[in-house]
């Protein structure tokens, strides 16, 4: 793999994995589209460890308050800790669609016309959820049945299209949480979903080592994900701090009628 290739999918990765616009969904097309080859499994899960190591840089200090809790657990920490198991009621559904989902959704969902079907029905969603929700609810205000329901909704971005955190941002903001405080826990909420999904990959990996990587390439990819990943991510928490989700949702539904049009005028291709 060349250097410059492997940057090229280190960036797309990280950009597309934390604005609610669907990495999954954008590879895809690249792939059908361009004709640009997949990374194969041992890159993917170079890239991932890249936005994973993102995520932690950018909320370490969640994660610290969070470990300190559980360590050290007192009457002052009770809010980390409640987020702390928040987060796993959130992950479980998430995770068991993931282990025994995956392949399926990859499989009948991979049709650009059904990706794009996906990526404008989230958009629409979005849209809907900009205009009715209230958005007067704060992280702290976080319940058990919010963690639930957010995580649900969660399991259905292993359809690629959907995006998990286009997906959980948008069922935060029907349950009346403000844009930033959905984005927050949209992210915390992945971290552990990226890092799982690492863990289970790894031992097809050691059994089948990816062949022509470079030492060179990975570290590009890696860095270009990380790097990306974490500008993403700074990037949106500023940006919704004056303005909403309306631009992700309309690029959503513009990819979608132009590989629609794709679909039906060039249905061959």
């Amino acid at each position: 793999m060349h250097p410059l290739y492997a940057l090229f999918l280190g960036i797309v990765q990280g950009i597309t994995e934390f604005l609610p616009i669907s990495s999954s969904g954008h590879l895809a097309l690249l792939e059908h589209y361009l004709k640009v080859p997949g990374a194969g499994l041992g890159f993917d899960i170079l890239l991932h460890v890249g936005t994973l190591a993102a995520l932690l840089a950018y909320f370490n200090r969640d994660w610290l308050d969070m470990a300190g809790a559980l360590l050290k657990p007192s009457r002052y920490n009770r809010p980390e800790r409640a987020l702390l198991f928040y987060i796993v009621v959130g992950t479980i559904p998430g995770a068991l669609a993931g282990v025994f989902l995956e392949k399926q959704a990859e499989t009948l969902f991979r049709a650009p016309a059904r990706i794009a079907i996906l990526m404008g029905g989230v958009g629409l969603l979005l849209i809907l959820a900009e205009r009715i929700a209230r958005h007067h609810r704060t992280m702290d205000r976080l319940m058990f049945m919010d963690a639930l329901l957010i995580g649900l909704s969660q399991a259905l971005a292993i359809m690629p299209g959907v995006s998990r955190s286009g997906i959980t941002m948008t069922c935060a903001l029907f349950l009346g949480f403000n844009r930033r405080s959905a984005a927050h826990f949209s992210f915390l909420l992945s971290t552990p979903i990226i890092a799982g999904a690492g863990v289970h990959h790894i031992p097809k990996w050691l059994k089948a080592p990816p062949e022509g990587l470079s030492v060179l390439a990975a570290t590009v990819g890696f860095l270009g994900a990380l790097i990306s990943s974490y500008l993403a991510i700074r990037f949106l928490m500023r940006f919704l701090q004056r303005h909403t989700f309306i631009p992700f949702a309309v690029y959503r539904l513009l990819v979608a009628a132009l590989v629609l049009f794709l679909a039906y005028r060039y249905p061959a291709w």
